[in-house]
């Protein structure tokens, strides 16, 4: 068995497990029953999302795969109410971690674009929807985006209807380390997020929406080649949504975050590997 090539599924289990070893404890306290490691749910819980499946369904087909179990240390096959438990206990924090370390090896180089796409609330039936007043059908989530790697640095999701002006300098002041130019289209444009950039030694190349003949001089003096790398974003949105689905699967708002942030988690992991893979491809001499 061990003379198999590694599937990339294995591959992604493995890569996700060194991650999670770097991002998580062990065990949440020291009184856990030690059956299983949060950085096996951590795995786990990527893994579900990544096959775009259910906890049953993935339990069931953990059992037909031994070299995953073997690479992810399980001496027996969790039930599905284990792992919906660790992703009730496992908090937003944990995977905001995550994400940050799944970055760690990517060769990042600054330059960021900032855009926003929607993803449906899967069960948000007509009469839930009236029952709890919920007016948002979609979640708004915006995603921060290296253009190099395609790798994500950070994403915001909300249930209102936050304009991307108000929502922008959150996501800068949470990333000032990792952005040296920050690409944004005429949603994000306003001189306060501009100035914010600037104050933290940012370039900001944000078009200006066009009422004057100045701003059309403006929009005409930016780097159209950088600036076009904006479309990154957009590309990342549309893979994450073909991939994983363009919905959630949770039914209350704060694990309808939770399972956006692991949908980027496994798409950066994804992203890692994928680099990996070309530079195996492609050697420097």
């Amino acid at each position: 068995m061990d003379s198999l090539p590694k599937s990339r599924l294995l591959r992604f289990v493995e890569r996700a497990m060194v991650l999670a070893r770097r991002a998580v404890t062990r065990f949440s306290t020291r009184y856990s029953r030690k059956r299983f490691t949060l950085r096996q749910h951590v795995v786990l819980l990527c893994l579900k999302v990544k096959k775009t499946t259910t906890y049953r369904d993935l339990v069931d087909e953990l059992i037909e795969m031994p070299r995953i179990c073997d690479a992810l240390g399980l001496d027996s096959i969790p039930a599905p109410s284990t792992l919906c438990k660790a992703f009730d206990r496992l908090e937003m924090a944990v995977w905001r971690v995550l994400l940050n370390v799944s970055l760690a090896d990517l060769p990042l180089n600054g330059v960021t674009g900032i855009d926003a796409s929607g993803f449906e609330r899967a069960h948000a039936s007509t009469h839930y929807t009236k029952r709890t007043n919920l007016t948002i059908q979609h979640l708004k989530t915006t995603l921060l985006v290296d253009t190099a790697t395609n790798a994500i640095l950070d994403v915001h999701v909300t249930t209102t209807r936050k304009h991307d002006t108000q929502i922008a300098p959150q996501v800068v002041k949470r990333n000032v380390q990792s952005i040296a130019v920050l690409t944004g289209d005429k949603g994000y444009d306003d001189q306060k997020l501009r100035q914010l950039a600037r104050d933290h030694g940012i370039r900001p190349l944000i078009k200006h929406r066009e009422f004057t003949s100045l701003h059309k001089a403006w929009n005409a003096r930016l780097d159209s080649d950088l600036y076009h790398r904006r479309n990154m974003n957009e590309t990342v949105n549309a893979v994450i949504k073909q991939k994983f689905g363009a919905f959630v699967r949770s039914r209350l708002w704060w694990k309808q975050f939770r399972e956006l942030l692991i949908k980027c988690v496994v798409h950066n992991v994804e992203r890692g590997l994928a680099i990996s893979d070309d530079e195996c491809e492609y050697p420097e001499f």
